[in-house]
């Protein structure tokens, strides 16, 4: 198969260029950026539904604003590939969130068309207003523009930032990219207005009178146009935005660049806050994606021609799957049960608990400050919440696990999904700190399963007790090992020896167990599969410590304040004093790539883990095994 053409995006290295061209040659530039994008991200894997959908209105930004002098911040960014392939990245593309290669979000490191780095949700307006009064307060002329969708605009940030901007003399533009789609479908009061903008019966209804009874009469069917604009100013959330102080224009659609276009140059005239609604379609341009745009959200490497094909070998378990199961098996057997996920339904497995217990099932939107306080308020009443969170997301409502679940002591369960590092994401979404941040609060438990079956073990655990306690675990599979439908749990803060060797005894807190035994086999020491960092087995550490004469702790999390320093600290109350090897995510914000390349340059595959204890404790090492 011949190698696509792309002729005239292949002259397009940087945005001056693209804003040389006639207009008339967009919608050409247009589809043969789109076709690019898919033929790349079918190669590498990626997010694709959003990108599809972002193509026009890329296209139409740069364009029309003098880029980068004008800043366009993109909110959770996983949208931009449209803007790198435009903005002189099209080269690197082949190289898309691999060890080295481009970030699948904007980074400031990588481009000064990427003027702040996104990831995570509802933050692009904040961004947007401070470098808006920035360049206020410095005196420059310049249009800050926040592109921010439907399913970000739930989040409370977004409208703190509205609050603010609204009343802000200065030159923003917000964007909302309407298309009523987020990761999971979005969901809330706000995102239902939005969804019925121009469906409302009283619009509808002017809409009908003046086509179909005043057409033929030209002056009355001009006054019911009219009147069919003020309607829909009534319909559409002009009165909402404009209330905060911005000036209302939209909506339009964002795949017409002939609207686009003139819309965005007139608004780059305008002084003040402007608010500029444009509704898309997800996959747009390509049928698959845009009959499922959740399931290519983002795919792995695929044929464009065919599209995504179920796997005729049936895939490990994953532990988001383990969680599923075991949260359906649990609300079976105990009505007290709810689980509640910040939109993220598919990531987090629970797609079959609000199928089976949909009154149990609460997504709250893009809001996790609002789910661990809802959680709480469930569980004065209670009721049993679990709530199924990525570790990096959790970061976003540390307040209210100390302040409304903590220091109330109140049994919510947190399912720790995406915990250590997550790969092709990179730092933004590595759940590297939860060890870290939640150790030191008071009443807050925190267990690490070793594999599939201890995951559910530890979630019945976590569920039998009366206080917060959080299950931390890894994206993807584990060892492989097969889970039991018991809703049986283990001991509250045990550990468990799992290999009996001698001198050094490496302490393992979660999966890293594995490579864990695999060292210890070929050095002939012992591993303590520790399960819990918190409360920490103290009798078992004490007993391990007086019997051995240096200790190794492995853990994928942050070494600061990790599991590590748990260790050391209770060493420390028990006056013993022994050597202790740390070993965990060392104190940088790790790039994205592949997951077992990244453990690998943290030394901690089995390898690695091998070799820092040769390095360190090679005095203590058996002959056989020095020789090995």
């Amino acid at each position: 198969m011949p190698n696509p053409s792309y002729p005239l995006l292949e002259t397009i290295n940087d945005p001056a260029e693209l804003r040389k061209l006639p207009r008339a040659e967009l919608h050409t530039l247009a589809e043969e950026l789109r076709e690019f994008l898919l033929n790349s991200v079918a190669t590498t894997g990626g997010h694709l539904s959003s990108n599809l959908g972002t193509v026009e209105l890329t296209v139409a930004l740069h364009y029309v604003f003098n880029t980068p002098h004008d800043r366009v911040v993109w909110d959770v960014g996983h949208q931009t590939y449209p803007h790198k392939i435009l903005t002189g990245r099209r080269d690197r593309m082949p190289t898309l969130r691999q060890l080295g290669g481009l970030s699948g979000f904007p980074q400031r490191s990588e481009s000064e068309f990427d003027t702040f780095g996104t990831a995570h949700s509802s933050t692009s307006i904040s961004a947007a207003l401070g470098m808006a009064l920035a360049a206020k307060i410095k005196g420059e002329d310049r249009r800050a523009i926040a592109i921010i969708g439907d399913g970000a605009m739930t989040a409370g940030m977004a409208f703190e930032a509205l609050n603010n901007g609204g009343v802000a003399d200065c030159n923003l533009l917000v964007i909302l990219n309407d298309n009523d789609m987020s990761i999971s479908p979005p969901v809330g009061a706000l995102n239902r207005y939005l969804a019925q903008l121009l469906s409302g019966q009283f619009y509808a209804a002017a809409k009908s009178v003046g086509k179909t009874v005043l057409k033929g009469a030209p002056p009355l069917f001009e006054l019911a146009k009219r009147f069919e604009e003020h309607a829909k100013g009534m319909v559409v959330p002009a009165t909402l935005f404009e209330k905060f102080g911005f000036n209302y224009i939209g909506p339009i659609d964002g795949h017409d660049l002939d609207s686009l276009i003139p819309t965005l140059e007139n608004i780059k005239h305008l002084k003040g806050p402007q608010f500029l609604h444009v509704v898309t379609k997800k996959g747009q341009g390509y049928k698959l994606a845009e009959a499922d745009p959740v399931a290519y959200h983002g795919p792995g490497k695929f044929d464009p021609a065919v599209g995504l094909v179920k796997a005729t070998v049936p895939a490990p378990m994953t532990f988001t799957q383990v969680f599923g199961q075991w949260l359906c098996d649990v609300a079976a057997a105990d009505d007290r049960l709810v689980g509640i996920t910040p939109a993220m339904r598919e990531g987090s497995g629970m797609v079959e608990f609000e199928k089976r217990f949909p009154k149990r099932y609460f997504d709250v939107g893009i809001a996790e400050q609002h789910a661990v306080t809802f959680a709480a308020g469930l569980a004065t009443e209670g009721l049993k919440p679990v709530v199924a969170i990525y570790s990096t997301f959790l970061q976003r409502a540390y307040d209210q696990l100390i302040h409304d679940v903590a220091i109330q002591n109140l049994p919510v369960v947190f399912a720790l999904d995406r915990a250590g590092l997550v790969g092709a994401d990179g730092a933004t979404h590595a759940g590297a700190y939860d060890i870290a941040f939640m150790r030191c609060i008071p009443n807050m438990s925190i267990a690490c399963p070793a594999d599939e079956n201890e995951c559910r073990q530890l979630l019945n655990t976590a569920y039998a007790q009366n206080h917060p306690v959080a299950v931390r675990y890894p994206r993807g599979s584990g060892a492989g090992v097969a889970v039991q439908p018991s809703l049986e749990g283990l001991a509250l803060g045990m550990g468990v020896v799992r290999k009996q060797g001698q001198k050094i005894a490496i302490l393992a807190f979660g999966t890293l167990l594995y490579p864990a035994l695999k060292v210890a086999e070929a050095l002939g020491i012992t591993v303590v599969n520790m399960r819990w960092v918190k409360p920490l087995d103290v009798e078992l550490l004490v007993s391990v410590a007086q019997s051995h004469q240096a200790l190794v702790t492995v853990e994928e999390g942050a070494l600061m304040g990790g599991a590590g320093s748990a260790v050391l600290e209770a060493l420390q109350a028990a006056n013993l004093v022994l050597p202790v090897l740390q070993l965990g995510l060392e104190d940088r914000f790790i790039e994205h790539g592949d997951p077992a390349k990244l453990l690998a340059l943290q030394g901690l595959d089995a390898a690695g883990i091998e070799a820092s204890i040769r390095a360190r404790f090679g005095h203590l090492l058996p002959v056989a095994a020095l020789a090995a």
